[in-house]
């Protein structure tokens, strides 16, 4: 079912490098285009806010022409009520027509920024393992908060006071027309003035709040990373180096701000000079023509007002414009991730993968994170379905590498990788991945109970198949001695508990996922020797029948392996049983006797 929030992609024809943070808006229009596209859900409410905004500047556009018959009633001793009467009645207009317009505007722009987030966040959930593997986590937050807020704060408070000052504008200029040529022409000298400022001023802001935004982002992903990794800061003393990096980071901060801010401090200070010597030129110039009868003062009166009423919104879009200019800096960084590449799209003839028996074949697979560094050399070898497949080497062989490929975290650059006969790309991306339990290195949990972390992913299971699934996982034990037991919650990924325990509860996950294949990636690495050879007879009846692959360290806990790969620099060295390789007496007999301590 296609998102009702999704904004419009672009199209991706021909995408290049992702871009660095910290770049200045690029295309203007081409973001204001987005945002407008955003807003065809409320065109309706729009024109709405527009016909307020149109009576809210009328009433703004007559006010001072009411003030100045006021005015005159008053030198000529007319009845002054009747002047005063409808000036009330058109200020009450103008604050209910004001009112309505921002209840609405608050409603449209919030669904907007709605709208945003939501495809923002969307647009993060589909985009590829590589994405986040080279971004700060803490920089992507940003975006989704810090980026976001700013573009809401633009759009609640700017749009409908642009709408107003647009038609006041227009209206106004017509209404001085009408009044004066000469004193026009006056107060037009100011706001050429006032334009030429505007542009000195927001071509120096637009590239200062652009850095700001950037740098924004980059001290988030510090604090992020301290906060999340505080234990192995104070574990090595860094704490002074920490705080020193975070001390850069806002004392750039703090630069950048100053300086936008001082540029875009200048705005109204040297406006309103200009507003004024623009209003004493217009006050002089309309006595002269009063002297010569030219001109009542009733009508000198309003012009006066209208001169001030011109000149306003001139400054108030000056100071707009400078949060505009935040707003679309982050607009553009939002779009930036929106744009980026999803995961590559099932083929329209993708095949289904209702039963999947579980044989892999791994027919000379090369890969590389990056071009020209290439990880894995060629890799072949055929695991039947039902096999128990281990996977052993030196950090940085290709291990892990080998998983992300056959859960199609990555593709591969060559060759092929074969499930049940076909191609993996060839499958649905979501039945391929419902295949496979994973239980990964580094233990995943949610803030949710520990009853729903087991369960995640899967949908009414009942609470007997949750507790099986933890006694396989040996979690069961620990889990009752907990003060709520199943129903737990857990904070921060689990802090409370062990790293032993949060393993131990991922493991079960996977045990409930009843996936055909099973992959553990150094599922043990975290746990006791006791508690890991609990694991090691759990996992030998969870894979019974399953084709599974065993990514491990310490060898102990692969020996009943169907077959042993032994990988050596992105290459399979050695591969067969463990009797076979020890019997061989080469790589992986060295490393079994020197773990086993069997050396000298």
């Amino acid at each position: 079912m296609p998102d009702k929030y999704a904004v419009p992609p672009p199209s991706r024809s021909g995408a290049g490098r992702r871009g660095t943070p910290g770049e200045k808006p690029k295309n203007m229009k081409g973001a204001l285009r987005r945002l407008w596209q955003i807003t065809s859900g409320s065109r309706s409410g729009l024109g709405g806010v527009l016909l307020l905004s149109l009576l809210a500047s009328l009433a703004s556009m007559f006010s001072p022409l009411l003030v100045g018959n006021a005015i005159t009633c008053i030198s000529e001793a007319g009845p002054l009520v009747y002047a005063l009467l409808p000036l009330a009645a058109l200020y009450l207009c103008d604050w209910l027509a004001r009112f309505l317009q921002q209840f609405f505007m608050a409603s449209i722009s919030q669904r907007m920024i709605r709208t945003i987030r939501t495809s923002l966040f969307s647009a993060l959930k589909n985009l590829p393992l590589a994405y986040f593997d080279k971004r700060q986590h803490g920089e992507l937050m940003s975006r989704l908060t810090n980026d976001v807020d700013n573009i809401s704060t633009t759009v609640s408070d700017a749009l409908a006071q642009l709408m107003v000052y647009a038609v006041t504008i227009i209206g106004v200029f017509s209404m001085m027309l009408f009044m004066s040529l000469p004193l026009t022409g006056v107060a037009m000298i100011s706001v050429g003035l006032i334009l030429l400022l505007t542009r000195t001023v927001t071509r120096q802001t637009r590239r200062l709040y652009a850095a700001q935004q950037a740098v924004l982002g980059r001290m988030n992903g510090q604090v992020e990373e301290s906060v999340s990794g505080l234990s192995v800061v104070k574990a090595f003393c860094c704490e002074r180096r920490m705080i020193e990096q975070f001390e850069k980071s806002n004392a750039e901060y703090c630069r950048i701000s100053t300086k936008a801010l001082i540029w875009s401090g200048y705005l109204m200070p040297l406006t309103n000079v200009i507003n004024n010597f623009s209003y004493a030129a217009v006050a002089v110039l309309s006595g002269l023509l009063a002297a010569h009868g030219s001109l009542e003062i009733g009508l000198i009166t309003s012009f006066l007002l209208y001169t001030k009423q011109f000149s306003r919104p001139f400054v108030d879009i000056a100071n707009i414009y400078n949060s505009f200019l935040t707003a679309l800096a982050g607009a553009e960084r939002v779009f930036a991730v929106l744009d980026e590449p999803a995961e590559p799209a099932d083929r329209p003839d993708a095949l289904t993968l209702d039963q999947p028996r579980g044989e892999v074949v791994f027919d000379k697979v090369s890969f590389g994170y990056d071009p020209g560094k290439t990880v894995l050399h060629e890799i072949s070898f055929r695991i039947p379905a039902g096999t128990r497949a281990a996977i052993v080497g030196q950090t940085g062989s290709g291990k892990t590498t080998i998983i992300n490929l056959l859960t199609r975290f990555y593709d591969v650059d060559d060759g092929a990788i074969l499930l049940d006969g076909a191609d993996l790309r060839d499958y649905r991306l979501a039945d391929l991945r419902r295949a496979f339990g994973v239980v990964l290195q580094d233990p995943s949990l949610f803030g949710v109970t520990i009853r729903e972390n087991i369960a995640y992913g899967r949908s009414n299971v009942s609470m007997e198949e949750i507790v099986a699934a933890a006694k396989v996982a040996g979690a069961d034990a620990f889990i009752r001695r907990l003060p709520q037991g199943y129903d737990t919650p857990l904070t921060q990924g689990g802090a409370a508990l062990s790293q032993g325990e949060r393993q131990l509860l991922t493991i079960a996950r996977a045990v409930l996922a009843d996936a055909p294949i099973l992959i553990l990636d150094e599922a043990t690495s975290s746990v006791d020797t006791v508690t890991e050879q609990k694991i090691r007879r759990a996992m030998l009846n969870a894979t019974a029948g399953r084709t599974s692959f065993i990514i491990a360290h310490r060898l102990s806990t692969i020996r009943d392996s169907d077959i042993i790969f032994l990988l050596d620099q992105g290459r399979i060295a050695e591969q067969g049983s463990h009797e076979q390789l020890m019997a061989l007496n080469g790589q992986y007999a060295a490393m079994y006797r020197t773990q086993s301590g069997q050396n000298g």
